[in-house]
């Protein structure tokens, strides 16, 4: 799987319509974001079950507004559809894998039932 551009008209469908979701939030001026793009792309390739969406800030400038960008590059991870990571920074690989993996593994869905204050079941 490779990675996938994101506009304001797809990022809602993309988010809710798939189970995880990684977004990078970049711009082509920017130096750590372009060294990071490699190792996006190389994750990407190893979890083909997993989203890899980027959101050209320059492009997208709403949208960036809207998610609350305010520097880059910023990764955010969505899991059915609701938002679980949300950092700036370039991460090096090791600590995206794990990033993957703990998005993954996190269950969602307990959390929600908590928050709402509902016993699991």
């Amino acid at each position: 799987m490779t990675t996938r551009d994101l506009t304001a008209e797809q990022f809602n469908d993309t988010i809710n319509g798939n189970d995880i979701v990684l977004v990078d939030f970049w711009a082509s001026w920017c130096g750590p974001c372009r060294a990071f793009a490699p190792t996006f792309a190389a994750s990407s390739e190893k979890h083909p079950d997993v989203v890899f969406a980027k959101v050209d800030t320059e492009a997208e400038q709403q949208l960036a507004a809207a998610a609350d960008i305010r520097s880059i590059p910023t990764l955010m991870a969505f899991k059915k559809g609701k938002l679980v990571f949300n950092q700036p920074g370039a991460l090096p690989p090791a600590a995206l894998e794990e990033l993957v993996q703990k998005v993954k593994d996190f269950d969602i869905d307990a959390a929600i039932a908590a928050q709402e204050g509902e016993p699991e079941s």
